[in-house]
């Protein structure tokens, strides 16, 4: 398998198509070959091998170009503001109302920073990785001399400010010691000494720059779901070269997904043909074509798709299984021609899978099977929607 797929890559021009015939049946691990697939399947690079470097390069100097922007740049602009008391007197300061104000802009930033630095951190629990210090910490942001405000700095901040004044119901303003209560959020998680940095640090990174370049839908929680898996395959690349640039060639690769499924996460668009709604429906015509009986029970039960095919949709099954067996699903997924019909078939043959629980269970058995899927066997549940697939 190897070999089939050194062939197809070594080609000048990689032919598409077979590469993903190929990956579609699972993309082996060795010499960086899923990272490499991957950028290609994600429109990261180009077909052309000879463009490669040059087109990594640029993407590359691009991202540089956004972290000076949107992380060091309004660091510095808050260092050097409001350093003295005449600054208040200038048209920007801190309670400006006015919404293009600068501070405006940096404390709706911490708003959005907040919240993805709770939800990072979370990640993966179960595994040690995120936790772990990257090898290759970003020079740009914890260069010693720097004395801009970063964004772990920013975080610290921001959490110990709403924490240490506490109001009561008279609106009087208690402060309370910093001393004497860590920020629960903080503690939970040892942050790494200065100069180092962990690899959710940098998945934080990656999001808060994706939510300021795309205002129109920000950060939505479970985004950071999506990110993970990018980022652990990109950062545990056995190539070296690769795996040091995996924080701008995720944001990347996370940015070209995003595009393909951003509708998921945009609640206008819920009922519209590429809204979340009707792709949850898609899964259950699906299911009524291939297993009327199972369809109707569930129907019966009132059980909606909401309850269940969101989350799976709308995270790509990153929540319902462990770290390795969601890459492996993401392989066939990436390698899907018609971008995430597949997924489809995947959320039905799940159903099918464990159906004689479900014709037996009653509506709460039914939701707890649901909400926990039983079955962590992805080999099994791929080939069962190859099945659905092929007999279409």
């Amino acid at each position: 398998r190897i070999a089939d797929f050194q062939e197809v890559l070594g080609e000048p021009t990689v032919a598409l198509g077979k590469l993903r015939e190929l990956c579609f049946s699972g993309i082996p691990f060795d010499g960086g070959l899923r990272c490499l697939c991957w950028k290609i399947l994600l429109n990261y690079l180009p077909l052309e091998k000879a463009l490669w470097s040059t087109s990594l390069q640029k993407q590359r100097d691009l991202y540089s170009q956004f972290l000076k922007e949107m992380i060091i740049q309004p660091g510095i602009a808050k260092a050097n503001l409001g350093v003295s008391r005449e600054d208040v007197t200038l048209e920007d300061h801190p309670l400006n109302p006015n919404p293009d104000s600068r501070w405006n802009t940096y404390f709706k930033d911490n708003e959005v920073l907040l919240q993805i630095d709770k939800d990072v951190r979370r990640l993966y629990p179960d595994m040690a990785f995120f936790q772990r210090p990257t090898d290759y910490p970003c020079l740009l942001i914890l260069d010693p001399q720097n004395e801009f405000e970063t964004l772990r700095r920013r975080v610290e901040q921001t959490t110990l400010k709403s924490q240490t004044v506490a109001r009561n119901r008279s609106g009087v303003t208690n402060v309370s010691s910093p001393l004497k209560s860590t920020p629960s959020s903080l503690s939970e998680y040892e942050v790494l000494p200065n100069g180092c940095e962990a690899h959710w640090e940098v998945v934080e990174r990656i999001l808060f720059i994706y939510a300021k370049l795309n205002p129109g839908i920000a950060y939505v929680q479970g985004m950071n779901e999506i990110v993970g898996p990018l980022y652990y395959t990109f950062a545990t690349d056995p190539n070296s070269e690769w795996k040091e640039h995996a924080e701008a060639d995720t944001f990347f690769c996370f940015t070209n997904l995003m595009s393909e499924i951003r509708d998921n996460f945009i609640k206008s668009l819920d009922d519209s043909q590429c809204g979340i709604t009707y792709k949850m429906e898609k899964v259950y015509s699906t299911l009524k074509e291939k297993d009327v009986e199972l369809y109707l029970k569930l129907q019966e039960q009132n059980i909606k798709p909401q309850f269940f095919a969101f989350r799976w949709l709308t995270l790509l099954l990153s929540q319902e299984f462990l770290l390795p067996d969601v890459i492996r699903i993401w392989d066939s997924l990436f390698a899907d021609d018609k971008r995430f019909d597949f997924l489809l078939l995947v959320c039905c043959a799940m159903l099918t899978l464990i159906r004689d629980q479900l014709l037996e269970g009653d509506f709460t058995l039914n939701m707890r099977l649901l909400q926990d899927y039983p079955i962590s066997d992805v080999h099994l549940i791929l080939k069962k929607a190859k099945e659905l697939q092929d007999s279409k």
